[in-house]
C-alpha cells in the first residue's frame, strides 16, 4: 500500500486560493494533493493566514465574508496543526540562512519529518533547497 502524500504548507500557497487575482501552479498541486494526502503546517500558519486576510480586506482585494468563508473551506481539508515546535531548530535555521522564525518553522518541520514544502517564498524555497528539502513543484 503506498503511503498518502504529505507536505508541508505554508500560507503563501494557502492564502493564493483565497485571492480571486492569484493563481500559482504550485498552489494548484499543493490543492490537488489534499484531495488525496495531508499537509502539516506549524501553529503560526493559521495567524499568518488570518492576518494576511485582514490586510487583504483593507486593501480591499477580498470582502470580509470571503475571507470567513475561505476560513470555513480551510477547516475542510486535511491541514495538521504540528503540536510541537523545535525552538531550537527553528533559531538554527533562521540564523544560518536568514530567514523569518516564522519561516524557519515551516523548514523545521519540513527537516524533522523529511516532507516536501509548498512555498511561493523565495527565501524559504532558496533555504529548503540548501537543507535538501524537496520543494513541492
Amino acid at each position: 500500500m503506498t503511503p498518502e502524500p504529505r507536505f508541508v504548507l505554508d500560507a503563501s500557497i494557502a492564502i493564493t486560493w483565497a485571492m480571486r487575482d492569484e493563481d500559482h501552479p504550485t498552489a494548484d498541486l499543493a490543492f490537488s494533493m489534499l484531495e488525496i494526502g495531508s499537509a502539516i503546517v506549524p501553529a503560526i500558519w493559521w495567524y499568518e493566514i488570518r492576518n494576511t486576510l485582514i490586510m487583504s480586506e483593507r486593501r480591499a482585494r477580498i470582502l470580509p465574508e470571503d475571507s470567513d468563508s475561505f476560513l470555513r473551506s480551510l477547516e475542510q481539508l486535511r491541514i495538521d496543526i504540528d503540536p510541537s515546535s523545535n525552538q531550537s531548530a527553528m533559531m538554527i535555521l533562521s540564523r544560518k540562512h536568514g530567514l523569518s522564525v516564522y519561516d524557519a518553522a515551516y523548514l523545521a518541520v519540513a527537516v524533522r519529518d523529511s516532507l516536501q514544502i509548498a512555498t511561493l517564498d523565495k527565501a524559504l524555497e532558496a533555504a529548503a533547497l540548501a537543507e535538501g528539502v524537496p520543494l513541492l513543484s
